[in-house]
């Protein structure tokens, strides 16, 4: 069962991020396998940190709020909360499979959050299939609605990120925040 998380910072806490950056990657490492993409968001001035994302298959919401919650930035207090969403791996592949690889051109998370629809509904935009690192469905917890999306992708900036949810359907919100890949890998 596939899971998003997307740990949003608290204010004025980098200091507090910094000084726990190995005990992060430690814990992540836990979850080497299992991770389907990862890396933190940044600010408006592209350095930053604002949040980290994560992508993970886990065997149930349990394992998934406990992978969110027993995060040591989490445990610390560095986030302000904690997005975890049960998703759908509409590609079929990890970030690192991603044939534009980690680098070059600048990358996004795009989150589309708005109501409730059919859970099947939603189809791989073909304009941007080459510039997608992650896509998929944030689902309800039972799996049987969907309540947004989330995509991870390159693109020539913020407004063309936004693009990849604005040709799919009506969000009651979007948002877009500088991504790159993260980890040891």
């Amino acid at each position: 069962m596939e899971f998003f998380c997307y740990h949003r910072d608290r204010p004025g806490s980098l200091a507090l991020r910094e000084r726990l950056v190995e005990a992060h990657w430690s814990y992540m490492d836990g979850f080497d396998k299992e991770l389907i993409a990862r890396g933190p968001t940044f600010g408006a001035d592209g350095e930053t940190p604002t949040g980290s994302v994560h992508i993970v298959d886990l065997p149930d919401a349990a394992a998934a709020r406990a992978f969110a919650f027993e995060e040591p930035g989490w445990q610390a207090g560095a986030y302000r909360d904690v997005l975890v969403r049960r998703w759908r791996n509409l590609l079929g592949r990890t970030m690192w499979e991603f044939p534009g690889g980690r680098s070059g051109g600048n990358r996004y998370l795009v989150l589309g959050l708005g109501p409730e629809r059919p859970v099947d509904d939603l189809a791989v935009p073909a304009t941007f299939r080459d510039e997608l690192i992650a896509f998929g469905p944030l689902l309800s917890d039972d799996g049987s609605a969907r309540l947004g999306t989330a995509a991870l992708l390159r693109a020539a900036d913020a407004d063309a990120a936004r693009a990849v949810l604005e040709g799919v359907e009506r969000y009651a919100g979007i948002e877009v925040h500088d991504w790159e890949f993260g980890g040891r890998r």
